[in-house]
């Protein structure tokens, strides 16, 4: 079925890596994979990027190119799958409004998959900025992402801007649950 092959994680990325570098398309780690990096282990099935929206159509002619079908495209994303097994599945967010644009300004350069690449990968305040995005557009995806959110909050407590949470809960009318999530952070420590 299209958009469920499985995923070679080391292959994709490396290309993925060293093509956008190569093109100069800047580009910052993002959903299962950047969870992984900041200490939260989830199993994820496709490779999330964060790119600036002007370099949409330059990347979707560089996909199509390397054998990968568009399977949606909006403003805000793109979605790419490759029919050959190991290409998987590959989604990239587009950076066009003030708050997107400026997390992939600040996203942090980290190790990759056991250091093999030193990649951007969005701050942890950010992460949970798009978890309460994706969260609130899709409420099938509502227990999990808090449930990310709550980790990323707990892992990381001490060093946590939490007026930057707040802000992202907020934009979506959702300042009860960050209370609630702020609340039972504190309590466990």
């Amino acid at each position: 079925m299209k958009g469920t092959l499985s995923l070679d994680f080391a292959s994709v990325f490396r290309f993925l890596v060293e093509t956008l570098q190569q093109k100069r398309i800047d580009f910052a780690l993002v959903g299962g994979l950047a969870l992984g990096v900041s200490g939260i282990a989830r199993a994820t099935q496709d490779i999330d990027l964060l790119i600036a929206k002007e370099d949409a159509p330059k990347l979707k002619a560089l996909l199509l190119s390397h054998g990968y079908e568009l399977l949606y495209e909006s403003k805000d994303v793109a979605n790419f799958v490759h029919p050959i097994a190991g290409g998987g599945r590959i989604d990239f967010l587009y950076a066009h409004r003030t708050y997107a644009r400026t997390m992939l300004e600040h996203a942090e350069v980290k190790p990759v998959l056991g250091g093999q690449y030193q990649v951007k990968v969005l701050r942890i305040e950010d992460q949970i900025g798009m978890k309460v995005q994706s969260s609130s557009n899709d409420p099938l995806r509502y227990h999990q992402d808090m449930a990310d959110i709550e980790a990323l909050m707990q892992v990381h407590r001490c060093t946590l801007d939490l007026k930057r949470i707040k802000v992202y809960f907020e934009l979506f009318d959702r300042g009860k649950d960050f209370e609630t999530l702020r609340s039972r952070i504190q309590d466990a420590s």
